[in-house]
């Protein structure tokens, strides 16, 4: 049901876009449109890399504009893909899920060919764009709910060359903190299908809320330039954290329910604790007001465990369940079964 005006094959710069059919109150022949450039020139290997999986998440879509509009084939070697936003409907307005569908399209994988356009795009990138893949990159932030430690993140998949490759990944990236995490919210993300199908795939998490500064735009276009260059698909020098004059990357890990905090009430939300603190079990991490009881005690969300701040919640506004806090706990990955 979609149609590319790009064609995978074809040596040089194309840009074009896919065709999503859907119907409206006001069309019923109409198309959601989602760029897409490609770059290609001889043999090596492939990258598809992808931001705006979450519409309010801006960054990666900068970064990948940037690059669409900077590079030629003359400085690839193999085959670039570049998808700066994969849900155009929810990045126009500044939210989360697609207005179009009401869906959260990293919860729609593998997706379905005759879906919504969320699902169908979905679909079409289990089945033609991730096949093509090497390396599959999908640039995250926080969105507008949560803040974080700008890093580099990714699954604990299981031990062997795939992992190697990903940790190498995540580690060009050249954040203080590269992390792994475990899915707390559902099924149906796009890292877990490109990762079942045994491609190196590398996320990320830079920062959030709606205040994105210079440094984190700088980070993550100079991370995602880094990361293709170490892939050996964009020409250039790979610099590594020794070579900026950096402290290594501390890898960080969150996988069990304990270290994601939520809060149990509705209210005003207030961070207490900044970002990338060392925090220890029982410390309180930020507590809940409430306005029309101002009277009434604030309640505490504490840490469950020692271990380092790496989100909090964004908007002061927060309704019960939402999480407020993340703990990491510092872990080599590599000596990890």
């Amino acid at each position: 049901m979609i149609r590319s005006t790009v064609d995978y094959s074809k040596t040089g710069k194309q840009t074009g876009h896919l065709y999503i059919p859907y119907s409206y109150n006001l069309a019923g022949w109409a198309n959601l449109m989602v760029p897409i450039t490609i770059l290609q020139r001889g043999t090596g290997p492939t990258a598809l890399v992808m931001a705006g999986n979450h519409g309010d998440e801006y960054p990666g879509q900068v970064a990948i504009m940037r690059l669409m509009r900077e590079l030629d084939q003359s400085q690839i070697h193999g085959r670039l893909i570049l998808i700066p936003t994969l849900t155009m409907p929810a990045a126009k307005a500044g939210t989360r899920l697609s207005p179009l569908d009401g869906k959260n399209f990293n919860r729609c994988f593998p997706g379905n060919p005759m879906g919504t356009p969320c699902e169908a795009l979905a679909h079409y990138l289990t089945t033609v764009l991730f096949p093509l893949a090497d390396i599959v990159v999908d640039i995250h932030t926080g969105g507008r709910g949560v803040d974080f430690v700008p890093c580099a993140h990714m699954h604990l998949v299981p031990k062997g060359s795939q992992r190697d490759a990903m940790l190498l990944g995540a580690e060009a990236w050249n954040t203080d903190f590269c992390f792994l995490y475990a899915d707390i919210a559902g099924t149906g993300l796009l890292p877990v299908e490109a990762e079942s199908q045994g491609k190196v795939v590398i996320t990320t998490e830079m920062g959030g809320s709606e205040n994105v500064t210079a440094k984190v735009h700088s980070l993550t276009q100079g991370g995602l330039r880094n990361v293709l260059v170490h892939s050996g698909i964009l020409e250039g020098i790979k610099t590594t954290r020794e070579s900026l004059g950096l402290n290594p990357t501390r890898w960080v890990q969150a996988l069990d329910w304990e270290d994601y905090r939520f809060a149990p009430e509705s209210g005003i939300f207030e961070n207490i604790v900044p970002l990338g603190t060392k925090v220890r079990a029982g410390e309180t991490l930020g507590a809940i007001h409430f306005l029309e009881c101002p009277d009434k005690p604030c309640v505490n969300i504490q840490a469950q465990s020692d271990g380092i701040l790496v989100a909090t919640r964004a908007p002061s506004v927060v309704s019960q369940g939402d999480c407020v806090a993340c703990i990491a706990h510092e872990v080599d990955p590599r000596k990890l079964p």
